[in-house]
Formats: C-alpha cells, sequence, structure tokens
C-alpha cells in the first residue's frame, strides 16, 4: 500500500471534479483506514455538484461506500455492530456519519443528529481528516462509526447504496410503524422509493401501491413488489379511485413520501385512513409550505413523521434485507453505469444527463 491516496474533490459548484492526492493518515484509536471498493452517486451528491445544496468546501464527495479494511490502529480491536472484531480485508460498509455517543440527541436515539456529527461526503477537506468521501481510493472513518459486515453473495452494486438509500428507507419503515398485514402507499419510484416498496413487500404488506410520475419508473416497481403501480404525472384522480378500491374506502394505513414534492405531500394526506401514518423522507431541500388543518389531523388521528438519515440498527437492517431480496428483486439494475475513480466528473456529467437511479464510481486501482 502506497503512502497517498488519490481523490476527486470538489471545489464548488459548475467547476469540473479534481484528482488530487492524499497523504494516508495515522490512525488514532476507534478509527480505520478503508479501501474504497465501490461508490454510488446519490441524488443529494447532484444537489451539492449544481448548487442546490450547500456543503464545505474543497470536499469528496460520495457517501454511499463499499471498502475493505485496509489499516487498523493500534489498541484495542475495532469492532462492528455486533460486537465483533474487525480485521484486515474485511468487506464492510458504515454509517453515513459517525457520532459522538454522549451528546443529548444521541441519548435521545437520535444520532443522525449528534451535536458532533461527522459526515460522509459531506465535510471540508483539512490536514487531519482529509479522506471523508467515496470518490476516492481510501476512506478514514473516524471514531464512533457504526460498521456492517457485508455477506459475499452481495455485489458492489447492490450493496453499495445501503448506507443511504437502503438503510433510510428502513427507518423510515422503523418509524412508520411496520406494515405487515397493511395497505402502504409509496410515493416516488426512485431508489429510495423502489427499495422501500421491495422493503414493505418482503415485510408482509398486503398492498404496496407505488406512484410516480415517470412510466418507466411505475414499470420498475412492478417488478419490486408493488401491487399496483399508478401514474399521477395527470392528476391523483387514477391513485384516490385505487386506493378507495383497494380499502374499502377507508385509506391507506401508511404512505412513505420520498419525492419532495409539496403536490405529493398533499396527495399523501388525503389518502391516510383514520389512525394512519405519514412518513416523509423526501423533502431535504427548500420548497413552499403545505397548508395543513391541525382539526383534521386530530379529528382523524393522523402520525405525521419525519425522517432524515437513520440510526445504526437501520443500516443492519438494510444489509440484511439486501441480503435476503437480491435474489428476488432486480437490484443491481439500480446501478446502470460504472465509471473509474479518474472518470468521477464523466460519472456525474453521465447521471446528469441520463438521470439514471444510480451510478458508480470505482477506485482506480485493481479495476
Amino acid at each position: 500500500m502506497s503512502d497517498d491516496a488519490v481523490a476527486a474533490v470538489f471545489t464548488a459548484a459548475g467547476k469540473p471534479l479534481q484528482m488530487q492526492s492524499f497523504a494516508l493518515p495515522e490512525l488514532q484509536p476507534g478509527e480505520l483506514l478503508v479501501r474504497v471498493t465501490c461508490c454510488t452517486v446519490c441524488g443529494s451528491d447532484l444537489h451539492t455538484y449544481e448548487g442546490r445544496r450547500e456543503t464545505p468546501t474543497p470536499t469528496i464527495l460520495g457517501h454511499e461506500i463499499l471498502g475493505e479494511v485496509a489499516a487498523l490502529p493500534a489498541g484495542p480491536s475495532v469492532c462492528d455492530l455486533d460486537e465483533r472484531p474487525l480485521k484486515l480485508g474485511d468487506r464492510i460498509t458504515w454509517s453515513i456519519a459517525a457520532n459522538c455517543g454522549d451528546c443529548f440527541y444521541c441519548g435521545h436515539d437520535l444520532p443522525a443528529k449528534c451535536e458532533q456529527l461527522f459526515k460522509y461526503g459531506h465535510e471540508a477537506i483539512d490536514p487531519i481528516h482529509p479522506l471523508s468521501g467515496g470518490l476516492a481510493e481510501f476512506c478514514h472513518l473516524a471514531a464512533g462509526t457504526s460498521v456492517v459486515q457485508v455477506p459475499e453473495a452481495l455485489s458492489d452494486v447492490v450493496a453499495c447504496p445501503a448506507n443511504c438509500a437502503t438503510a433510510t428507507v428502513a427507518a423510515a419503515l422503523r418509524v412508520g410503524g411496520g406494515c405487515a398485514g397493511e395497505v402502504v402507499l409509496i410515493q416516488g419510484a426512485g431508489m429510495l422509493g423502489l427499495s422501500a416498496t421491495a422493503l414493505a413487500a418482503t415485510r408482509g404488506a398486503a398492498e404496496v401501491l407505488v406512484c410516480d410520475v415517470d412510466p418507466n419508473r411505475l414499470e420498475q416497481a412492478s417488478r419490486f413488489g408493488a401491487t399496483q403501480a399508478i401514474s399521477v404525472a395527470e392528476g391523483t384522480e387514477a391513485l384516490s379511485a385505487a386506493i378507495q378500491d383497494r380499502t374499502a374506502g377507508r385509506g391507506v394505513d401508511l404512505a412513505i413520501e420520498l419525492s419532495g414534492s409539496p403536490a405529493s405531500i398533499a396527495a399523501g394526506l388525503a389518502e391516510l385512513r383514520i389512525g394512519g401514518r405519514y412518513v416523509l423522507v423526501g423533502s431535504v431541500f427548500p420548497s413552499p409550505d403545505i397548508p395543513v388543518s391541525a382539526e383534521w389531523i386530530v379529528r382523524r388521528w393522523l402520525s405525521i413523521h419525519g425522517v432524515h438519515n437513520y440510526a445504526p440498527r437501520d443500516l443492519a437492517t438494510a444489509i440484511a434485507f439486501l441480503a435476503e431480496a437480491h435474489v428476488q428483486y432486480p437490484l443491481a439494475e439500480l446501478v446502470s453505469q460504472s465509471f473509474p475513480l479518474e472518470q468521477a466528473e464523466a460519472a456525474f456529467q453521465y447521471a446528469i444527463e441520463k438521470r439514471p437511479h444510480r451510478v458508480a464510481v470505482l477506485p482506480a486501482k485493481d479495476q
């Protein structure tokens, strides 16, 4: 292993990624050095790259990361979430952020809002910890990062989105109270929506209704466990009719909103049954407010939750789900193209032009 690592660096919106070299770190207790084998480009990476989302710069983007343990610190063993000591060569993924474990939010089961959060793919490059994103040959894992080992049966492209897309929908389903025997509405058939569809199907949902404006994504939803895929490109009448038919007029038990569209949120609220639960996931960018009647929420006993990122146990759930579901659903199809690390800029341009669910960036070495 050389003494440095190459990374694709983001400096500002509208500027190409720049290839730079960084010295490998001297590991402190609890830290790891991971050789990156795959990094998928998430929608939030594109929002940052195109200037719709602010992030400290310069930075190394990429937070959906898969890799192999390349170096361990001296002293006590670093363990995964199951308390198994990690060893060189272990194939791992890890939480989107490291948390302290001691602050108010960590103590209230909200580690994703830790007061000392260190978030991969979102940190400014500094001399102490420059290698914090997935668009690099190596990633330096901070103490407090939750690590999950990845079964060899899972391909890189199936496993890589686990620590963002899949873990987030696992959190949404957990916060929403599960779905066994229930009618579930999934709003948005992108990467998160298709993952949520398959997860709800495997968790025993009686019906999984999926809506979107894109006919190609709706066709995919049918192959990911949707019992009905409904276009809302021309309005929500067909969606309402399908829900009325499938629920004897009551409305859905659980809706998960993944597009962030205000119109979609308003439509989802209207389709909840009395006592229904709504989980908002997609609203991670500024958008107009939605008028909601407080009396209506009270009289209908509605529960509305927001989910932003996830807890470590959701990542473990995500990997377990993928290990079960990858033989049943075409999860590998969600990553449509791969690029070597030195072509990371081309990967972003492809993602912007073609708008696939995901593209993968692979390290320059050993490809």
